[in-house]
């Protein structure tokens, strides 16, 4: 990559996250800003946050101009948080995301965005499955075997062909974001199954890269029942809405959104929702202004 390189936003979506986020933003921000010659902002999508992430965020936009944040009061999901989060990509020719925990370095997310950028690839996702991948800390036992339990259920339900769907790094071209962001319903742990089926149904190409992934502890996620269930029930709801009965299927949605907030997971979104004290176009110019300074 040069000079001319493409411009880039990296959304990292942030719950409560006060501990672990400072860190990671200054290792990214130090990072992107030595390495890539090309416009880059990082976007920290707030998400319900009861902590001070929020108060860890602005320091760090004090310290680098290429930082900054969307806040939302109310929990929306790490799904919902992304939904809202990409409707900045017309702001930049790609737009990507990683988690707040840091488990991507960002050195792994610059190889996704070389990548994009030399393959001219719509969407490049990174994979811990894939032969090459690095895994300097493995997650515990039961997360990879529920790991492996939902790759086989989308596989069943969805015939993508994708080894890792659930990897918390992606970069995607901005006009295959502009084209499916319509289609982006799922607030949960299965947001990456809505986008890129969204993306497959488009025509769009996907790549897979072995990543580099450093498992951290103090996930917010805990895999049990409950949550095995709320996954499950989001990959049929997806299903359905792909399939020719679900126009019929409105008198059902009262149901469907006790039974997700019974799972207490976020239920699938019917509508934009706008950041604390501002509408998304507002926080939209907002983060454009500090993009072009």
């Amino acid at each position: 990559m040069t000079g001319s390189s493409p411009s880039v936003f990296l959304l990292i979506p942030a719950y409560n996250e006060e501990r672990r986020i400072g860190p990671v933003l200054e290792r990214y921000a130090s990072h992107l800003q030595a390495h890539y010659p090309g416009p880059i902002q990082i976007v920290v999508i707030l998400n319900g946050c009861r902590d001070n992430t929020l108060g860890v965020v602005e320091s760090a936009e004090r310290r680098h101009s290429c930082i900054s944040h969307l806040e939302f009061a109310a929990p929306i999901g790490k799904g919902g948080a992304l939904i809202e989060g990409l409707k900045l990509a017309p702001l930049a020719d790609f737009i990507g995301y990683v988690d707040a925990d840091g488990a991507t370095p960002p050195e792994a997310f610059l190889d996704l965005v070389s990548h994009a950028v030399t393959r001219n690839a719509d969407c490049v996702i990174a994979s811990r499955w894939i032969s090459g991948a690095k895994i300097t800390h493995a997650q515990p036992e039961k997360r990879r075997i529920a790991s492996r339990l939902f790759h086989l259920f989308v596989e069943g339900f969805f015939w993508m062909g994708i080894r890792d769907t659930q990897c918390g790094a992606k970069v995607f071209r901005r006009q295959a974001i502009e084209v499916v962001h319509g289609q982006l319903r799922l607030a949960d742990l299965a947001f990456d199954v809505n986008l890129l089926y969204s993306l497959k149904r488009a025509g769009f190409r996907i790549e897979e890269v072995a990543t580099v992934w450093n498992d951290q502890t103090g996930s917010h996620v805990v895999f049990n029942f409950r949550t095995s269930l709320n996954m499950l029930l989001s990959l049929i709801r997806l299903r359905l809405l792909y399939s020719p009965i679900y126009p019929w299927l409105g008198p059902l949605r009262p149901v469907e959104k006790w039974l997700y907030l019974k799972l207490n997971a976020p239920p699938p979104l019917s509508r934009p929702v706008a950041p604390t004290g501002a509408s998304p176009s507002q926080d939209a110019s907002q983060v454009s202004d500090d993009h072009r300074r």
